[in-house]
């Protein structure tokens, strides 16, 4: 493989080309209600060359090596119809590695028999309650190797063995209809998704739980987020304001966005990273070879960074980040989030509750939606904080309102940061599932408005 890229490469007439060459297994199982819906396993390999030249871009996805040659032609030629300024990229360090995978029981070592027992064990777990409408249990691990290459003369391989598991339970009474949801999913191997029996215990007993719960009256209030809250809310609200690509070209978030600039209390800071080993999101190097790195996008209150791609780097007059990053050998790289959290910092969560009169507590997160700076998220379970107490679970609790104010009206920031994976993840720019991951401690947030009843 490496003498074929490299001969490919050896007689290219551009200012710019890297090949991206990914091969893999991947194995998937799915259970809907007590319906076995798919199971199987199948071989990936695939490719891809970028190719830069007077500033435009060509791309060529590929399936079959033998013609690499003619394919790196192919992006040249379809540079130069497009090219109209001179090169523009960050430099970054020239390198040569293989960063090999290593996990506690690899998915591969486990037969397909054995994955689907305790898939079936799952659905079952979920199924026994009367009050279970249906259920969704879905499985998916992944093993490969992407290899890069480009005409600076990096040549990297890196190895990823990723394995998950999502659990899904939908309880109904005549036309109420809630659901509960659980996911896992990282690179630290099978032993993640086993050992569930628990969590498929309590996932059947939220959903079941939230029958009866009133949904909530709506309002403002201080709001409690739980770390996983926290988590989706500074990767949705947040950190997509944060992508280069999306600030160079939009006029207004520039202005907003400005380095230096204070978005909230000393205590908050904001970190993408990803050289957390072992986490969804994490790459040695990026999908332009760039290494990795923890940024920082607000630290100690104030905003310091931003993610960057070589190109938006050297477009910004920044440094790369190591955040240029694809989905699969068919799309180029984009700028995109890795492993992104707030850091913890010193309040107790019993502390922080005691300190509320009324309020909310709000777990977890159902999905929700973004617009520029406006955020709307849908919490998976919800508690009344009355008089620094826990009390009656409630439903419907929606959470709306500006990033930016957002961040200002947080007053409590907790000591427990918690990091999820899970077999969802991001979408960008018609690439989707990116594996990320997003996390942060227990969180206190002032006047956040809250759609109810």
């Amino acid at each position: 493989m490496e003498k074929r890229i490299k001969n490919a490469l050896s007689s290219v007439k551009a200012d710019y080309v890297e090949i991206r060459v990914q091969e893999g297994v991947n194995t998937g199982i799915t259970y809907v209600g007590k319906e076995l819906e798919s199971i199987g396993e199948h071989n990936a390999f695939g490719g891809c060359v970028r190719a830069s030249i007077k500033g435009g871009w060509g791309f060529v996805a590929f399936n079959d090596i033998t013609n690499l040659p003619r394919y790196v032609e192919m992006a040249c030629e379809q540079a130069r119809f497009v090219g109209t300024e001179q090169r523009l990229l960050a430099p970054v360090p020239v390198i040569q590695d293989f960063v090999k995978a290593k996990v506690e029981i690899d998915p591969a070592d486990v037969s397909l028999t054995d994955k689907q027992t305790i898939c079936n064990t799952y659905n079952n777990i979920i199924l026994s309650s009367k009050q279970i409408q249906t259920s969704n249990v879905r499985y998916l691990d992944s093993h490969g190797a992407v290899y890069f290459a480009n005409t600076d003369g990096s040549f990297i391989v890196q190895e990823t063995i990723f394995c998950g598991i999502s659990l899904l339970a939908m309880a109904r009474d005549g036309m109420n209809v809630q659901q509960a949801y659980h996911s896992v999913g990282d690179l630290r191997g099978f032993s993640k998704v086993r050992h569930l029996e628990n969590k498929c215990q309590e996932v059947t007993k939220q959903a079941i739980d939230l029958l009866t719960a009133k949904p909530v009256a709506g309002g403002k209030y201080t709001v409690i987020a739980d770390p996983k809250l926290c988590g989706v809310f500074i990767h949705e609200a947040f950190g997509h304001l944060s992508e280069a690509d999306f600030i160079y070209e939009n006029k207004k978030m520039r202005e907003i966005m400005v380095i230096g600039k204070r978005f909230g209390i000393d205590a908050l800071s904001i970190v993408d990273d990803g050289s957390l080993v072992g986490e969804a999101g994490y790459n040695k190097y990026d999908n332009e070879g760039t290494p990795t790195q923890k940024t920082y996008l607000i630290k100690d209150g104030i905003l310091t960074s931003r993610l960057h791609s070589r190109e938006t780097a050297a477009k910004m007059h920044e440094k790369p980040t190591g955040n240029a990053r694809a989905i699969g050998y068919a799309h180029a790289p984009i700028v995109r989030m890795t492993n992104t959290y707030m850091e913890p910092r010193g309040y107790a969560f019993e502390k922080m509750l005691s300190e509320v009169d009324n309020g909310i507590y709000a777990v977890g997160a159902l999905g929700g939606q973004t617009n520029m700076e406006m955020f709307t998220f849908s919490a998976e379970e919800a508690y009344m904080i009355r008089n620094g107490k826990l009390q009656e679970k409630v439903r419907d609790v929606v959470l709306t309102g500006n990033v930016f104010e957002t961040l200002m009206n947080i007053d409590a920031i907790g000591d427990d940061l918690e990091i999820y994976g899970g077999l969802g993840g991001c979408g960008k720019g018609g690439q989707s599932p990116l594996r990320v991951s997003d996390g942060g401690p227990h969180v206190r947030i002032k006047n956040v408005v809250i759609g109810g009843r």
